[in-house]
């Protein structure tokens, strides 16, 4: 296996793996459309090999925040009651569906580069999203917050296993709405834990239809696992107003390059 890995995966996959460490944000939304661009992936095999590789990740990642106690074990519950059940129903439609491959490939690539506008705009107007919500909405009751996390989950589920995307700034988005008294490290903490059953599940959904490309998939967590363990020692301590701009800009040119393909 050693003469397939390649430096340039395992670079990538550190340098995406620190990210999401930082701050939640930033696996499928930038390694899917990666492997699609850069590395010439197909977009199915792409979406299937980012999710398993999100996983693995995210495991790592979960295994230091757990250790900092930065994971609200009950956001984390409530999210998978909606996001699992919701990716289990989409992957045996797609299936029941039997869409060809062509077919499929263009759906993915439009979805993602749907997933990745909305990302974009999560990230850049999460303040002024805050700030309406809290005027407009105020404070749940305990019950609607659940609800609204069981619902938040299974949006999640439906767009991160048809895109990969939506896991990290979506969920970091709509928890920093339901739970604005959590610190953000806990938010993110809580976010990369419920990524892994989610990625988990749908990436194993890819895995039976032979959409991931192992050799790819072990280059990057070579990279990958060191990085988000790395940065999840030191979370969240690089400007988060920078991160976002610098991945906003990111995300929309690589959603302009996917819609306009």
């Amino acid at each position: 296996m050693s003469p397939a890995i390649h430096p340039l995966y395992v670079a990538s996959g550190f340098a995406i793996g620190f990210l999401v460490g930082m701050t939640g944000v930033g696996g499928g939304s930038l390694m899917t459309p990666l492997l699609i661009l850069l590395f010439k992936v197909h977009p199915v095999t792409a979406v299937g090999t980012d999710l398993i590789y999100a996983s693995v990740t995210k495991s790592g990642g979960s295994l230091v925040h757990g250790f900092n106690r930065t994971i609200d074990w009950r956001v984390v519950l409530r999210l998978a009651c909606g996001s699992l059940p919701a990716s289990v129903a989409t992957l045996a439609m797609l299936a029941w569906l039997k869409i060809d491959q062509a077919a499929y490939s263009v759906l993915v690539t439009k979805m993602l580069g749907v997933a990745l506008l909305f990302t974009a705009a999560g990230l850049l107007f999460r303040r002024r999203l805050l700030a309406t919500y809290s005027q407009r909405v105020g404070v749940l009751s305990p019950a609607q917050t659940r609800t609204f996390t069981i619902a938040t989950g299974a949006a999640l589920g439906v767009l991160v296993t048809i895109s990969s995307v939506g896991a990290g700034a979506l969920g970091v988005t709509a928890l920093l709405l339901l739970y604005p008294e959590l610190p953000a490290v806990r938010i993110a903490g809580s976010d990369i834990a419920h990524a892994v059953p989610l990625t988990l599940v749908a990436g194993l959904g890819h895995v039976a239809s032979g959409g991931i490309d192992l050799m790819v998939l072990v280059s990057l967590l070579m990279g990958s696992l060191p990085g988000i363990m790395l940065a999840s020692l030191f979370a969240p301590r690089l400007p988060d107003r920078a991160l976002r701009l610098v991945l906003s800009g990111t995300l929309i040119l690589v959603a302009a390059r996917l819609l306009l393909a």
